[in-house]
């Protein structure tokens, strides 16, 4: 119980690190919050700061992600019998990204967790192969939306409801599907705002700035 209660500890505070926030401090001298959609993530970076600096934001989101569930996992996981390789990585990434939603370092106000969520799973593909085909088709959902619409949101929301269905129909494991469920609704849930403003018509496309 110990040694959970430290992966989770551990991978909290990896997944609090505020990227978007530290990046605009340090090149714009701005707090992200207060300019764009105030949204602490590496879409937001994207606008605030461009294209290359909003990429590399959102790829160290991702590791936030990824590092964790992939390395630390592999560390605890021998002397961890309580848990599945499963149930602790996914404990893991769960602490990954409850971190970024919630960072400490922000007064819990962080980003909306879409980064640090693919990260996870690409963690969880490494010890479990039979996610990459779901990951690839949860890739081609999310680049398909985006392309028709250029609306980040919309894409991440469709990306995460299909993320369950997509795990059941490919015949993962029930504790894969459970835990899809959980990620979705983690996703669905921070973007309520997102989705007031959607049914609003009132969302922007995603635009770079020059």
């Amino acid at each position: 119980m110990l040694l959970i209660l430290i992966a989770i500890t551990a991978s909290y505070l990896i997944g609090s690190i505020p990227t978007a926030y530290i990046f605009c401090r340090l090149l714009k001298g701005i707090d992200i919050r207060t300019v764009g959609s105030g949204n602490v993530g590496a879409t937001n970076a994207l606008r605030v700061l461009g294209k290359r600096w909003g990429i590399l934001v959102l790829l160290l989101d991702i590791l936030k992600g990824f590092l964790p569930v992939f390395f630390l996992g592999n560390f605890l996981q021998p002397s961890i019998t309580a848990l599945s390789n499963e149930q602790l990585r996914f404990i893991i990434g769960l602490g990954c990204i409850s971190g970024h939603n919630w960072t400490l370092f922000l007064r819990f106000r962080g980003g909306k967790g879409v980064a640090t969520t693919i990260g996870v799973l690409i963690g969880l593909a490494f010890s479990i192969p039979e996610l990459n085909i779901v990951l690839g088709f949860l890739s081609l959902t999310w680049f398909l939306t985006f392309v028709f619409t250029r609306i980040v949101s919309i894409s991440s929301i469709i990306a995460a409801i299909s993320l369950p269905v997509l795990a059941a129909f490919l015949r993962q494991s029930a504790f894969i599907v459970f835990a899809s469920i959980v990620l979705a609704l983690f996703v669905v849930v921070r973007h309520k705002t997102n989705i007031a403003r959607l049914l609003q018509g009132k969302e922007p496309r995603l635009k770079f700035k020059k």
